[in-house]
């Protein structure tokens, strides 16, 4: 793993260079590796340095977040309610053939008349 020169003191200025290096369109991943720091760490300084409201590329970020969370959670429950109905439709069908099979030979056209 190569780390850059100074990446050693991990000092505000490391910080501070990383965010910069983030924000001017590096891949978090390939810097957090070069660098030997896991992404999420990149991500909570660059909020500490550089608070949201601040930055319009980061409000649309906490915002498009916030609407994912939202679509996730309708999902889930979107799945939960099908999974409820199907259930319930299985049941209705068992009992509608449940009624129909009451031991008698189902009514057939005869063949060849």
């Amino acid at each position: 793993m190569a780390k850059r020169e100074g990446a050693g003191s991990r000092g505000p200025e490391f910080w501070a260079e990383a965010v910069k290096r983030m924000n001017a369109g590096e891949s978090v991943a390939s810097l957090a590796q070069e660098l030997g720091v896991k992404e999420r760490r990149l991500y909570r300084w660059r909020a500490k340095l550089e608070p949201a409201e601040k930055d319009p590329r980061r409000q649309r970020e906490a915002a498009l977040g916030q609407e994912l969370r939202r679509v996730k959670q309708a999902l889930a429950d979107k799945v939960l309610e099908v999974d409820f109905l199907r259930g319930a439709l299985h049941k209705i069908e068992e009992r509608r053939q449940g009624k129909q099979s009451g031991g008698a030979k189902a009514s057939t056209t005869r063949s060849g008349k």
